[in-house]
């Protein structure tokens, strides 16, 4: 008998693109992952993968299985939250989020949110997220949006400029505009949850810019907070900033960031979860609207 554990491993491996990694996001061992699909295509009767050292790529049969395993992924899911939803009397809407959202900004938002759904709410990457909308393990992800990325299932919700921050006291934190090559001396803070940390990086080296790093660390307020004390400098999105810093420009270093909601048509086709999001939405807009005013451009 197909089990779900076999529906969540085949959907990880498809996902994740490997087994190796779909082993880490589902958190079992790789042999387990490996005997749990062969498992599988001994039930279906057909190999699903094609395995090479290169990729991992689905067969005829398992591109035919792939929209019945996510059917029946979401169906498990919604049976999950069945008795939460009689028992709260909301349903339970599955939340995602991408580790640099600001705190208060994702506050507001999980308040409008919390009014009309029982909230549970998870941090991942980006493409961890999107990856988790696409098999029904999301319901809505808050994520950095793409430029071509506008569909009835995507609410932007405001833009930003990523910036260099400094210490208030740091010599360079008078000056209006830096070259990149002044900053070779410095010392960097790596913030592990920036989606432009590998183009940063290639920014830097194509100037020649190769600096000792104190800190690397998935925590933002601990990088901001040790760039305050004067410990490295870094980048981040302008809204993160905290007192203490201030920002300054470095010529060239103009990427931006563009954040809002990636829904998941099969959760969003459920008539009640339409019109409780439609009841949500114009107050998520306001509470970006004024974020971006008082954060971003104020």
């Amino acid at each position: 008998m197909i089990k779900r554990s076999h529906i969540r491993q085949f959907l990880a491996v498809v996902d994740a693109g490997s087994f190796t990694r779909a082993a880490q996001q589902i958190r079992v061992t790789q042999p387990a992952l490996s005997t749990g699909i062969a498992d599988l295509e001994r039930l279906v009767g057909a190999p699903l993968f094609i395995r090479n050292r290169r990729q991992i790529r689905l067969t005829e049969a398992g591109g035919r299985f792939l929209p019945i395993a996510r059917d029946l992924e979401r169906g498990f899911r919604s049976a999950d939250g069945f008795g939460c939803a009689e028992e709260s009397d909301k349903p339970v809407l599955k939340l995602g989020t991408i580790r640099s959202v600001p705190g208060e900004f994702f506050q507001r938002i999980a308040a409008v949110l919390s009014r009309d759904f029982a909230l549970e709410i998870g941090e991942n990457s980006d493409s961890e997220l999107r990856a988790a909308i696409n098999a029904g393990r999301t319901n809505i992800a808050i994520v950095p949006l793409r430029s071509s990325e506008r569909d009835p299932h995507v609410v932007p919700l405001y833009d930003e400029p990523m910036t260099m921050f400094v210490a208030a006291d740091h010599p360079l934190a008078g000056q209006g505009e830096v070259a990149p090559e002044e900053l070779a001396p410095e010392t960097m803070i790596a913030r592990r949850s920036c989606e432009f940390l590998d183009a940063t990086s290639r920014f830097f080296t194509r100037h020649r810019v190769r600096p000792r790093f104190a800190l690397r660390s998935d925590s933002d307020d601990r990088c901001l907070r040790m760039v305050a004390a004067g410990v490295g400098i870094t980048t981040a999105p302008a809204s993160l900033a905290i007192d203490g810093i201030v920002p300054i420009k470095v010529s060239g270093y103009d990427f931006r960031r563009e954040l809002g909601l990636l829904i998941d048509p099969a959760w969003l086709a459920q008539p009640e979860m339409e019109q409780r999001l439609l009841r949500a939405l114009p107050a998520i807009q306001r509470a970006a609207g004024d974020w971006q005013e008082t954060r971003v451009d104020g």
